[in-house]
């Protein structure tokens, strides 16, 4: 006998957005129209910003996170400003929702790991969005390097500077993206750091040249600034095997490979699929919240990338890196 549509799918989570600047706002934009999600309201404290927002979003809005509690939501997305991170996730815990919160974790790995042991403890889905991850093009950067040997990786993410930043640098707002991509990449952790950072024109770093060794011997590096005049995101990464070339915003990928002792070497372009990297992301996210897959950029994943990006500004003679307790392999 055939299955009612109800019993075939399962009843929507009921989300809400906390903080509708430009990240919460796409949050929400997402959810309006995402399968299994039902975008119960948006939560601002600045009552311009959340109406703006709810008029162009077509949603309820309402101040802060007892209020969405209070409407009965069961997950949050948490994209308030970073030194809020810790407060607020711990609330959303305590409450029992799951969450996901944005980039990075929290301003320091104390108050990250506090959120970690916060939603395990609670037994909730905890999510970090470093949405690059559900990049297209990282995907099949991802797919081309797995079970190569990877020798090196190089990622470079400049652009002008943003006018919406005032209290991290280069390092916390874009480094931090591709010291998660390297993790993933070679399924390790850092463990070596050689930076060199520098505030040529901002208040704080606005350039950062960041070399890395990984627990698993690979050699990384990033370049990044906000002295460019235009964006760039490419990604070169050097098997044993072949070079893998990314860029990230074009999302083209090509694959150099067959070296020949001649010096020449066989190319083409891999296939890239289309999709939008926040609307996979948030999938993701509802599959984490119903058991279906453990969630696809952990809580400690979000712990090692802002350790390793502190470890950064505080230069070669910062603490080294301790083993985290889990590190998937990419793939």
């Amino acid at each position: 006998m055939a299955k009612s549509a109800s019993e075939q799918a399962p009843a929507a989570i009921r989300v809400g957005v906390l903080g509708v600047g430009v990240m919460g706002y796409n949050h929400a934009r997402v959810l309006t129209d995402l399968p299994g999600a039902e975008l119960v309201a948006i939560a601002d404290p600045d009552e311009v910003q959340r109406n703006k927002a709810a008029g162009m979003l077509g949603c309820p809005a309402v101040g802060s996170l007892d209020e969405l509690v209070a409407l009965g939501v069961e997950a949050v997305v948490i994209a308030a400003p970073t030194h809020l991170h810790h407060d607020v996730a711990i609330a959303a815990i305590n409450a029992g929702l799951h969450v996901l919160v944005e980039k990075p974790i929290a301003p320091t790995v104390a108050e990250g790991e506090a959120i970690v042991a916060a939603a395990r403890a609670r037994g909730v889905a905890l999510m970090v969005g470093h949405v690059e991850r559900f990049n297209p093009a990282v995907e099949a950067i991802t797919k081309a390097i797995k079970g190569e040997e990877i020798l090196s990786i190089g990622i470079t993410r400049v652009g002008p500077f943003p006018p919406r930043m005032s209290n991290v640098g280069v390092v916390i707002d874009l480094a931090v993206h591709d010291i998660d991509l390297i993790c993933h990449f070679t399924g390790s952790y850092i463990t070596e750091v050689q930076p060199q950072v520098k505030a040529a024109v901002a208040e704080r770093e606005d350039i950062a040249l960041l070399q890395f060794r990984t627990a698993n011997g690979v050699l990384a590096h990033i370049n990044t600034n906000w002295l460019t005049p235009f964006k760039a995101r490419t990604v070169h990464v050097a098997t044993r095997n072949k070079y893998v070339i990314g860029d990230l915003l074009t999302r083209q990928v090509t694959e150099c490979f067959d070296y020949r002792p001649d010096g020449s070497y066989s190319m083409r372009h891999l296939p890239v699929a289309y999709a939008e990297p926040l609307r996979v992301e948030l999938t993701h996210f509802l599959q984490a919240i119903r058991g279906e897959k453990p969630p696809a950029v952990s809580g400690e994943d979000g712990v090692i990338s802002i350790a390793t990006a502190i470890r950064c500004l505080e230069g070669p003679e910062a603490a080294p890196a301790v083993a985290p307790t889990l590190v998937r392999a990419a793939g």
